[in-house]
């Protein structure tokens, strides 16, 4: 709860301008997205969605069954004002991602830094368990890198490598490329990502 009510806060005070990880086009999710060359009638959800524009960008590109996951719930409703009509294609999922109960396997499973703020053993076993029982193909993981922040928007986070990821999630997925990426946030400064595309063993 305490994590909850911390992110409507963030969501509730702060516009996109005003948060680190805002992207205009997040074209690195949409090429890694392209690249597992799946029908756009796969299954895609976005964990940590928030009022990302990565589902904008996959509506107007045709894929047809989209799921967006946010703990925030004021994120994901300016999500669907900015889309107006276009809401109601998309299902929208208000849940903590350690508390999620998924009811659908998902072809592809994205995830742009949310998970790098699971800390705890037990949040990282929770997580693994869901890729491993709701991922049918493929895995999209960007987090911060072992050269990125060790904070985000005040919180502590846990950083990895390519390797660490590969570790993280051997036992279900191997990794169909991997590669670090620098961030320009809306203040000028810049984050190290590590980016991951793991295909389901």
């Amino acid at each position: 709860m305490k994590n909850k009510n911390y992110w409507e806060n963030v969501y509730g005070t702060k516009q996109p301008h005003e948060v680190s990880w805002t992207q205009e086009k997040p074209e690195t999710s949409l090429r890694l997205i392209a690249n597992c060359n799946l029908p756009k009638t796969a299954k895609i959800i976005d964990i940590g969605g928030g009022d990302s524009t990565l589902v904008d960008c996959l509506l107007e590109l045709g894929y047809a069954d989209l799921t967006v996951l946010d703990i925030s719930e004021k994120a994901i409703e300016k999500a669907k004002i900015r889309l107006g009509e276009l809401a109601e294609k998309v299902k929208w999922i208000v849940s903590d991602i350690t508390e999620f109960q998924p009811t659908e396997v998902y072809a592809i499973w994205h995830d742009r830094a949310t998970f790098h703020f699971l800390t705890e053993k037990a949040q990282i076993e929770k997580y693994q368990e869901l890729v491993q029982d709701y991922v049918s193909d493929y895995l999209i993981m960007a987090t911060f890198s072992d050269n990125g922040p060790l904070k985000c928007s005040g919180l502590e986070i846990k950083q990895y490598s390519i390797a660490a990821l590969e570790d993280t999630f051997q036992h279900g997925f191997k990794k169909a490329e991997g590669f670090y990426e620098d961030h320009k946030t809306p203040f000028e400064t810049i984050q190290n990502f590590v980016f991951c595309r793991f295909k389901k063993k």
